[in-house]
C-alpha cells in the first residue's frame, strides 16, 4: 500500500511540474528576467550568455526566457528557447514570422537607442514546448554593451 502511495505521490509531482514547466509568463515577468538578464550580463557576459543557453540560473520560467545577439553583426548569441537552438549564429535582422513581419529587423533597432531604453516588438514566435506552431508575442529588448538582449512572454 505504501509503495502504491508513492508512486501515486511521485506521479501527481511529475504531473504538476510538466504541466507548469512551460506556464503562460505575464509582461511584468519579461521586464523583470530582463533587468535580471541586463544585470547578470554586467556582472558576467560569458557565464549569463552560458546559462541563458542551457536555460538554468532562472533564465527560464515558464514560457519566459532571455535571448541576446551581437550589436556589431547582429549575430545571435544566446537563446533561452529549446526550440530556437538553431537560430544561434544566425544574423537576427532576418528573422521574419509566420505573416512576414520583420521582427528581427525591429529587436535589432534597440541597437540604435541608448543602452537601458527598452523596444517594444510584436510577432509571431512557437513557445518553448513540443508544439511548434507560431503564436503572438511581444518582447522586450535593450541595448547592454555589445549585445541586444530581449525578453518576451506570449499573449
Amino acid at each position: 500500500m505504501l509503495r502504491k502511495f508513492m508512486i501515486s505521490a511521485f506521479g501527481s509531482v511529475a504531473l504538476m511540474f510538466s504541466a507548469t514547466a512551460f506556464a503562460q509568463g505575464t509582461a511584468a515577468d519579461a521586464r523583470a528576467m530582463l533587468d535580471k538578464t541586463v544585470t547578470a550580463i554586467k556582472a558576467d557576459k560569458a557565464k549569463t550568455l552560458d546559462l541563458i543557453n542551457k536555460g538554468e540560473g532562472g533564465f527560464r520560467q515558464g514560457d519566459i526566457y532571455p535571448f541576446c545577439s551581437n550589436v556589431s553583426d547582429d549575430k545571435i548569441v544566446a537563446v533561452g528557447n529549446p526550440n530556437a537552438k538553431g537560430l544561434i549564429g544566425t544574423d537576427g535582422r532576418s528573422l521574419k514570422d509566420a505573416n512576414g513581419t520583420a521582427y528581427g529587423q525591429e529587436l535589432y533597432a534597440a541597437a540604435s537607442k541608448p543602452d537601458g531604453q527598452i523596444t517594444e516588438v510584436s510577432y509571431m514566435f512557437p513557445k518553448p514546448g513540443a508544439d511548434k506552431t507560431p503564436v503572438a508575442k511581444v518582447s522586450f529588448a535593450t541595448k547592454v554593451g555589445d549585445l541586444i538582449c530581449g525578453v518576451g512572454y506570449y499573449k
